[in-house]
């Protein structure tokens, strides 16, 4: 079947729709039928190739919005053979929630699927979708729920240790000179922690009652502070107790546990007030117990063990639509957007792991959470992964899975990094996150400062060539494990297994979240990197109005910067600056020279506060990418976005592509746009040091950080001049975030002379300033522009 360029594209990007085979009645396909953009999408999408075998089957649950009396759901499967023998049917209880993860790999071939819902009569199926298993759909296998829980109950306590664990006396001389260093470092932080920490009591917390938004960020942030601090010194404690057998470390563990265990469910560090806090409590007082399990008193360990389940159970009834239900189903299952059920997800499945066979409710956590999350991971992109929110949530994400996935396979034997979305976010950290990256990019606390810790803890527990490279060459400039996490994984690493580490592309898409990059050389610390997004995500969750956006690095500083800071979530710096196109490289309107500019979608992209669909209904998308091949002589990577939809009706047309002319180290940004009434356009540029003018000559920017420089040169012709650009005045009083303060932001646009319908922006980023000879003619295919000989064909 021959597919069209829109179907190859839909198949990879989630959230298109499907398209309907002639004759099949639309109407009639009740999973199709959901209006609201925050309702899970059916999948596989049809004619799709799928990265994961077998494939994970969602649907829109049955009907929408309306109570039907179903009890559950069929999905059916039917073999297409391409030899004319007859199909072969197959089908599947699902049970009463709206997805189902077979069990067992499909034979490579094509399928179609239909689900139906059991109950009503007559029976309602949705139309057939197609999809495909082929050479490149990796094996991902999950046991069925029995089977999982025989094989954790099947391993003795502690689950948290693999069966070849070693103390520290006993360790070979290889282990010792991997990780020798981590654990001379556990030994002093564990002392420390002795000698000078202090309890941790639900008095330090005060109230949260009468708080303003700014106060409450603050008291959160200071309750997960000294929290977090007594929770790993609890567990820190307890490992090295089994490490070492130092009696000294079983005390404080057991001081730390009982200090974990008399914090309130209902009190300062309740679910409700704290979420991330309440279930690293629970997941702290489950591990302690467990690593410590034939050292403690029954007493001691039926309490850890019943306020963990208390605080559990909280987690457990927040993923339920009903706690009531009989068979309860998971709101997420439905309407899965959300970032920390999506984490509590993950910590509910562990919790369950941990807790089966001696908590009472832990066989239900179990059968709701265990299979379900793995199934899950994740609803941020598609098959190919990826994390839209932006970069640094991205990291968030890797250290949430790495306190996980780990313990995970050692309890369930399923190993999370080898499910092929785990590699493909991999892949994503890797180009967007490169070793010496000099910042975040995209969403929410991209401005935060990091480290690379994360990133070679996550990288090392796979075992192929792309991860190898990356935890390679993270550990050659200086990052290392936290010595925890080291000290607790599994002996030796994946990664140490690869014989030949391979360095990912230079120029990648990934197509479902709409991000782009393009290296000079991703193995060259001192790379030059372009980074472009155009997300049928939108501005949804922490992502910004920043559609067609882009973000320049090159020599290791940031050249082209996005602007402003999150002082707390959703305040009015974030509102009104932070968040909004005009903070980003990208085309706003009518705002360049006003700061009192309204700075939503009267001037830029579509940004709502708290209407979700809304802020995921501005989407853009990339509608064309070319990674340059090794054998050409004058390398050129391409991308192209279209951000229309994210500006809300304001613009018919937002257009924007990238040509990179490798050998050159020069991008072309073209900008195409429209409107139905007229508009000043801008083109909009930030810095973190002054943005510098040449006064023979308005076209022309240049930026210069360190020994690094980029020269921006308007090529429009029409009296596109470069402007000084005023943020937005924002209501004070807010306050500056340490990773912030020192840091002077200069805004400039290139500002159209007129307003008009219609307008175009062409613009070459010089890496370097090393002037080039550039010329642009009419030629047949629209217009020849030539880069010190290199040339590339723009549209008419």
């Amino acid at each position: 079947m021959k597919l069209s360029k829109y179907t190859a594209m839909c198949a990879l990007v989630l959230g298109c729709v499907a398209l309907v085979p002639a004759g099949m009645a639309a109407t009639a396909d009740w999973i199709s039928a959901a209006a609201d953009p925050l309702i899970v999408k059916p999948a596989p999408m049809d004619f799709a190739v799928q990265a994961q075998n077998p494939p994970a089957f969602a649907w829109p649950r049955y009907p929408l919005r309306t109570a039907v009396p179903i009890t559950g759901y069929t999905v059916e499967v039917t073999s297409v053979p391409s030899d004319g023998t007859a199909p072969k049917v197959t089908t599947y209880n699902a049970g009463i929630r709206n997805f189902y993860l077979p069990s067992v790999a499909f034979v490579a071939g094509t399928y179609t699927w239909r689900v139906t819902p059991v109950g009503p009569t007559p029976a309602a199926w949705s139309s057939p979708r197609t999809f495909v298993i082929g050479a490149s759909s990796v094996k991902f296998e999950v046991p069925e729920s029995s089977q999982l829980k025989t094989n954790v109950m099947a391993k003795a306590r502690s689950r948290l240790l693999p069966k070849d664990f070693k103390p520290y006396a006993s360790w070979p001389l290889a282990m010792m000179i991997e990780r020798g260093a981590a654990a001379a470092a556990l030994k002093k932080e564990v002392e420390a922690g002795i000698a000078t920490m202090t309890p941790t009591t639900d008095s330090l917390f005060g109230t949260h009652t009468g708080l303003t938004a700014a106060e409450l960020t603050s008291l959160s942030r200071t309750i997960a502070t000294k929290t977090n601090a007594t929770l790993r010194q609890f567990v820190a404690s307890a490992f090295a107790y089994r490490l070492f057998g130092d009696p000294r470390y079983l005390a404080e563990a057991i001081k730390r546990g009982d200090e974990a265990a008399a914090l309130d469910p209902n009190g300062p560090t309740a679910f409700a007030v704290q979420d991330q806090v309440h279930r690293g409590i629970e997941i702290a007082l489950l591990e302690g117990a467990d690593l410590l399990w034939t050292n403690l008193d029954a007493t001691r360990r039926g309490r850890w063990m019943a306020v963990a389940g208390t605080r559990v159970t909280t987690i457990y009834n927040d993923m339920l639509d009903d706690p009531k239900a009989v068979n309860p189903t998971g709101r997420m299952d439905n309407y899965p957007f959300d970032s920390h059920g999506a984490d509590a997800y993950g910590y509910l499945a562990l919790s369950a792991s941990l807790a089966i066979g001696d908590l009472p409710d832990a066989d239900k956590w179990f059968n709701f959470a265990v299979r379900p999350y793995m199934n899950s991971i994740f609803f941020w992109s598609g098959p190919e992964g990826g994390h839209f929110s932006g970069s640094a949530y991205s990291l968030y994400m890797a250290t949430y899975c790495v306190n996980l996935w780990g313990p995970l396979k050692l309890i369930t034997g399923v190993d999370l990094y080898t499910k092929p979305w785990s590699l493909g976010f991999s892949r994503m950290l890797m180009e967007f996150i490169p070793p010496k990256s000099p910042g975040l990019v995209f969403g929410d606390e991209h401005e935060f400062a990091f480290d690379f810790s994360t990133l070679k803890s996550f990288a090392s527990r796979f075992g192929n060539a792309e991860n190898a490279w990356y935890a390679k060459s993270l550990g050659a400039t200086g990052a290392t494990e936290d010595s925890l996490i080291l000290l607790m994984a599994e002996y030796p690493l994946p990664v140490s297994k690869v014989a030949t580490p391979v360095a990912p592309p230079n120029a990648v898409l990934f197509p479902s979240i709409g991000w782009t990059a393009m290296h000079s050389d991703i193995n060259d610390v001192k790379r030059t990197s372009l980074y472009f997004k155009s997300s049928p995500f939108g501005s949804y969750n922490h992502a910004h109005g920043d559609q067609n956006a882009i973000i320049l690095d090159s020599g290791g500083v940031r050249l082209l910067s996005e602007a402003g800071y999150e002082d707390y979530y959703y305040s009015p710096l974030v509102i009104n600056w932070y968040r909004t196109s005009r903070a980003h490289n990208t085309i706003t309107f009518d705002s360049a020279l006003d700061p009192d500019a309204l700075s939503t979608s009267q001037t830029g992209q579509q940004l709502t506060k708290g209407t979700a669909s809304a802020n995921l209904g501005s989407t853009g998308s990339i509608t064309g990418f070319r990674a340059a091949l090794a054998t050409d002589t004058n390398p050129v990577d391409y991308t192209e976005g279209d951000a229309t939809k994210a500006y809300n009706g304001t613009l018919t047309s937002a257009l924007r592509k990238i040509w990179y002319l490798r050998k050159q180290n020069v991008y072309v940004v073209l900008d195409t746009l429209a409107a139905p009434a007229p508009h000043q356009f801008e083109w909009n540029m930030h810095a973190v040091v002054p943005i510098l003018t040449d006064s023979t000559a308005v076209n022309k920017a240049k930026i210069v950080n360190g020994t690094s420089s980029v020269c921006l040169t308007s090529l429009s012709g029409d009296g596109t001049a470069l402007a000084k650009v005023q943020p937005v005045k924002v209501p004070a009083p807010y306050t500056l975030i340490a990773s912030k303060k020192g840091v002077t932001e200069t805004h400039s646009a290139f500002v159209k002379p007129f307003s008009a319908t219609a307008a175009e922006f062409l613009v070459v980023l010089d890496v370097g300033c090393k002037l080039p000879v550039v010329t642009v003619v009419p030629s047949a295919g629209g217009r020849t522009m030539t880069v010190n000989g290199t040339s590339i064909t723009l549209p008419k």
